[in-house]
């Protein structure tokens, strides 16, 4: 298995995909083309998936399969034991219209199950990361890159931190919020006093690992590409990520890479109300 003392390497690949997304996203114009799904891509998502994939390919000699990549027929990924999984982009449309809410993923999967995620927040200049039974962190990576795992952990903060409030904070999707989300926040309401927050990309699965949301139901079509990183985070923080239908856990590297409807939970509120 890749050996968690080179997780700075990890971290140093994200910062490098993060600045390359950042000089796209700073300049004044950018191409926005379609991919076959209709959705948006832009020349962010292309060059953060090059930095990714090269260096990866340096890290270590296991497959990759990304959002940008060409698809993998299930045959070959199958046998695969452990594999890189990654959205160099997540939020296009939150990073065309420039309000800051996407994210950049890389997870490493063994089998069926994520074991370690790194997310950064390029323009909040915050990474998080984690690996299985390790637990979880955030730095604020401030342009610099690191020589050992001793200067990381020198400037990581451990999550989650503890936000004590008397409301259930909700996250929801900004660009994809759907009728069935809805129905769920108002069956929760028994709970207590609800306060639902839209935030875009998989830094919604952050924003509950860090303790500043609680509960965040998803019943619109994601990928597999789109939560894997995330989830590590929040299992490492104390959270959860379950199917909403069989309440079993998620699994990855299925035959078709679309996620079932989930509900992702923050430690604060498995103790309160689980």
């Amino acid at each position: 298995m890749f050996y968690l003392n080179e997780i700075f390497s990890l971290i140093n690949i994200i910062i490098k995909a993060t600045e390359e997304v950042l000089l796209v996203y700073n300049s004044q114009d950018f191409v926005i083309s379609e991919k076959e799904d209709k959705s948006p891509l832009t020349l962010a998502d292309s060059r953060s998936h090059e930095t990714i994939v090269k260096g990866l390919n340096k890290l270590s000699n296991y497959p990759i399969l990304s959002e940008e990549g060409k698809e993998i027929p299930y045959e070959e990924r199958k046998k695969w034991k452990y594999f890189w999984l990654i959205d160099p982009l997540d939020g296009t449309k939150e990073f065309i219209k420039k309000n800051g809410e996407f994210t950049i993923n890389i997870a490493l999967v063994e089998r069926n199950e994520p074991v370690i995620g790194v997310v950064s927040v390029p323009v909040r200049g915050e990474i998080f990361f984690a690996f299985k039974g390790k637990g979880s962190y955030k730095i604020d990576y401030q342009k610099r890159v690191f020589a050992s795992n001793e200067e990381l952990f020198s400037i990581s903060k451990k999550l989650p931190f503890e936000d004590e409030r008397d409301e259930i904070i909700v996250v929801g999707s900004r660009s994809h919020r759907d009728e069935k989300t809805d129905e769920y926040i108002e069956k929760i309401k028994n709970l207590g006093k609800i306060q639902v927050v839209n935030i875009g990309s998989s830094y919604k699965i952050c924003y509950l690992a860090e303790g500043k949301a609680d509960i965040y139901p998803r019943f619109g079509k994601t990928m597999e590409w789109d939560i894997s990183a995330g989830h590590v985070i929040l299992e490492e923080a104390g959270g959860k990520i379950i199917d909403a239908e069989t309440l079993e856990p998620l699994r990855y590297n299925k035959e078709s890479l679309v996620n079932p409807p989930f509900i992702a939970k923050s430690q604060n509120f498995l103790k309160r109300y689980e």
